[in-house]
């Protein structure tokens, strides 16, 4: 009797455990959010709406997070794109903006030569986002499954709800499945992968648990075209737009925007879409 009363009660807590985190997995549709009007430069506005935990010194000029030293925002420079990929401030990792959308116009940009946006990644950022081990980065893992696209999985960081936000963009996906769109699901690059950035010694977007690699064969990556750095030009991508539109949508970016194509990967910069935004909005 004792012992299932004490079933009873640890299937009873899982099922409460389970419920509790449900809830709190709640996707935010970053293309649908309240713009947020605070005063501050559009960059600020978008990092501190993008990660609410952020807390911002009195005097504007640097970021933290609780328990964390003070990083200081620096300024976004007037520089070249080729300076900011390998040392950009903060704030120089809005140097260009994302363009939004699947319009052709969105889709065109990428064919000027260092059109990067997302590809400027300050490492003093991302580490007081994200993780500074990869020790540490492995324990927030979790799998997502692409269920209803493709029997693959990945594997993300569960911080600041990024693999609610990628579950969310799948299952927007989920209820118009067609052969196009399940292909590009269908032997996925993968998810999480301590590593840097080939050529360089930069933590690629992998290590953090934020970045999801789709279907290599369909996606592309402008090394493998041949093409020297700056003068990729065009590119034929074969993945699917509805799959641009719902990952922005839950603020993954596309690095098939990129004139340094990787039209395989997305990336959890949801700052980059409300900066966007921003930027639309006062015009």
């Amino acid at each position: 009797m004792l012992r299932a009363f004490l079933v009873l009660c640890i299937a009873t807590c899982c099922w409460q455990i389970a419920a509790a985190h449900a809830e709190a997995c709640s996707a935010i549709d970053f293309m649908a959010m309240p713009l947020p009007q605070t005063g501050h430069p559009p960059e600020i506005e978008a990092l501190l709406a993008a990660y609410p935990d952020l807390l911002l010194s009195a005097d504007g000029t640097a970021i933290s997070v609780e328990g964390s030293s003070w990083l200081p925002l620096g300024t976004r420079r007037e520089i070249r794109a080729q300076q900011a990929l390998v040392a950009p401030t903060p704030m120089d990792q809005f140097l260009q903006t994302y363009p939004l959308g699947t319009a052709p116009v969105a889709m065109q940009q990428r064919k000027a030569p260092f059109f990067d946006p997302g590809r400027f990644r300050n490492g003093r950022f991302f580490a007081l986002l994200w993780f500074t081990s990869e020790a540490v980065a492995r324990e927030s893992l979790v799998r997502v499954d692409f269920a209803g696209l493709s029997e693959a999985a990945v594997m993300v960081t569960a911080r600041r709800g990024v693999a609610c936000q990628l579950r969310a963009a799948v299952a927007r996906l989920e209820g118009r499945p067609s052969e196009v769109l399940t292909a590009a699901f269908h032997a996925p690059g993968g998810g999480f992968n301590w590593r840097r950035i080939g050529g360089t010694d930069r933590l690629s977007a992998h290590s953090y648990g934020i970045a999801v690699d789709l279907n290599a064969e369909l996606g592309g990556y402008w090394r493998w075209s041949g093409a020297e750095e700056g003068q990729v030009g065009a590119y034929d991508t074969r993945i699917p737009l509805q799959v641009v539109d719902a990952f922005e949508t839950y603020g993954f970016i596309w690095g098939g925007k990129w004139h340094h194509f990787d039209g395989m990967h997305f990336e959890y910069r949801p700052e980059l879409i409300l900066h966007a935004r921003i930027a639309a909005n006062m015009r």
